[in-house]
């Protein structure tokens, strides 16, 4: 189904991926835009700013405009004790932008598995993920895949806390040297540095990487994890989905909140990844839930910029003076339009407005 010249990229996108997520049997869930600022402020390290938009409330509670969606429906999860609560979202968020230059309403549609994960649920969520980007990217689109397990299988053999986070920051760069620096800094065993480095350098599709990873593994942590990792790629091949998905560990997030797979999702001409998702148990942990649960986000005010690319703001651009039959006027845009194209009726010509063909009606109403 083509976009309708009507439609943003962004809304037109966000109303594909409802269809794409009902049709999975995903539950709409709608919440409020805000929720109490302590929810925000307990997981502020989960979030993807730190800088949270407040106000009181009435009865002097202090309130949050929500910089994220995640934590609001594990909030009010209550998945069964033995199967899945799957929802979907189209909701706004509230977050400063990248340079921190005030705050953005930005709109999200994404996703939510809570309950008890298999391989067929978290497979399901990996292939809407990546049947999201084809339906945004016309089929052209990478997804880059992670395993929070494999990586914190391999640092859990370093001690100290704030060298694993520093470890894992430089596997977020890609930075090998500083990653030696740091291990013989910190006393890491050789053997493991250099797994560290390797896994750091690994990027491309799985049936070039995932026998590299083999050699990488040590321990039930990481072999476990490579068999989960192995295992959803062999869905992705069997639905036909590996063909733009590639193995990459420099996505690996806060351990303290994933610990499993992790993905992020990109388009053509787009710089920055329109879709970010992965498993994260360990935060319903943290606020007091059982069971597991992954999903996704896709960021929809990332396609605006596919807006301005068009060279064109309509069609035809037909004008008529003050000698010009109305009705002759309006018959003409009515069968312009007919013909699937976008009229624009004027006097004179707009500013900066830009048109394919003008039309001009001559003096006594003909065009």
């Amino acid at each position: 189904m083509e976009r309708s010249p009507i439609w943003r990229a962004d809304e037109w996108g966000g109303l594909r991926l409802r269809e794409l997520y009902h049709s999975r049997g995903y539950l709409p869930y709608r919440m409020s835009k805000f929720e109490p600022y302590d929810l925000y402020l307990r997981n502020k390290s989960f979030l993807v700013s730190e800088n949270i938009l407040t106000f009181t409330d009435t009865d002097g509670r202090l309130m949050a405009l929500k910089p994220d969606v995640t934590l609001s429906i594990v909030k009010n999860a209550q998945p069964p004790s033995s199967g899945l609560e799957k929802v979907y979202y189209h909701e706004n968020v509230y977050r400063t932008t990248s340079a921190g230059l005030g705050f953005r309403e930005i709109m999200q549609t994404g996703l939510e598995c809570i309950g008890d994960l298999d391989l067929a649920a978290m497979g399901e969520v990996l292939s809407l993920a990546a049947e999201s980007l084809g339906l945004l990217g016309g089929g052209a689109y990478l997804l880059d895949l992670g395993h929070m397990g494999l990586v914190s299988g391999l640092l859990e053999q370093v001690r100290e806390e704030n060298v694993r986070e520093r470890l894992l920051a430089e596997l977020g760069r890609k930075n090998t040297a500083a990653l030696s620096q740091l291990c013989a800094q910190a006393g890491v065993e050789r053997d493991l540095a250099d797994r560290l480095c390797r896994l750091a350098r690994l990027y491309g599709p799985p049936d070039r990487i995932l026998p590299q990873l083999k050699e990488l593994a040590a321990g039930s942590q990481t072999k476990e994890s490579l068999e989960e990792l192995e295992s959803l790629c062999r869905i992705m091949t069997h639905l036909h989905l590996a063909d733009n998905l590639r193995l990459d560990f420099s996505i690996a997030n806060d351990m303290r909140y994933y610990n499993g797979i992790i993905f992020r999702g990109y388009l053509p001409e787009l710089a920055s990844g329109v879709l970010a998702g992965g498993r994260y148990d360990n935060l319903l942990r943290r606020m007091g839930k059982t069971g597991q649960a992954i999903g996704f986000a896709v960021y929809l005010d990332q396609l605006e910029r596919l807006d301005s690319d068009s060279e064109y703001d309509v069609d035809t651009l037909l004008l008529y003076g003050p000698e010009t039959d109305p009705a002759a006027a309006a018959a003409r845009a009515a069968y312009l339009a007919a013909e699937g194209k976008t009229v624009r009726m004027e006097r004179t010509i707009p500013r900066e407005l830009r048109w394919r063909e003008l039309v001009r009606f001559e003096e006594g109403g003909q065009a």
